[in-house]
């Protein structure tokens, strides 16, 4: 019986036959969490010389300081070994290229079905919301002072990082 995964998981026991993560704890071992979008052009760890096991990734649309990647923040900084956070939005990102409404019809169209109740979430002013980000992170009373957060913009033609806050 054919599968819409058999390719996928054919290269994880591929994976599976090297895998030295076993017995790993979790902890982050470099202390980094990386808040970014779901872009597929970014490679989190790649972009900052980490291999898996040193950082925490959360991805969302945007890369946005959400209630749920605050959530994960909390738990990286006071239990998992984090205290650098990295706050990294892209340059040609989707959700900062259109309007909320331009996006939702967008989707609209392309589902043949109304999505005008989502909220997607747009980005309106792209360094802004990377500053308000940071400030939204720092400003938490389970992280504040515990981690340092920096806000970038990284460009997805170059694969540089740019400190925007």
């Amino acid at each position: 019986m054919s599968n819409a995964f058999d390719d996928l998981l054919e290269h994880n026991r591929a994976f599976a036959e090297t895998f030295a993560l076993q017995g790993f704890d979790g902890v982050a071992k470099a202390g980094v969490a990386m808040v970014t979008c779901m872009d597929s052009r970014i490679d989190p760890l790649g972009m900052i010389g980490l291999v898996p096991g040193d950082a925490k990734i959360l991805r969302n649309p945007g890369g946005r300081a959400t209630e749920r990647t605050l959530v994960a923040l909390v738990l990286g900084v006071n239990l998992l070994g984090v205290n650098r956070v990295l706050l990294v939005q892209h340059t040609r990102c989707a959700m900062a290229s259109k309007s909320e409404r331009e996006l939702l019809m967008d989707i609209s169209q392309a589902a043949g079905v109304d999505a005008s109740w989502l909220d997607l979430g747009a980005i309106e002013q792209q360094r802004l919301s990377i500053i308000e980000d940071v400030h939204r992170v720092r400003s938490h009373p389970l992280i504040g002072d515990r981690a340092e957060v920096g806000g970038f913009l990284y460009d997805v033609d170059t694969g540089l990082l740019e400190q925007v806050a």
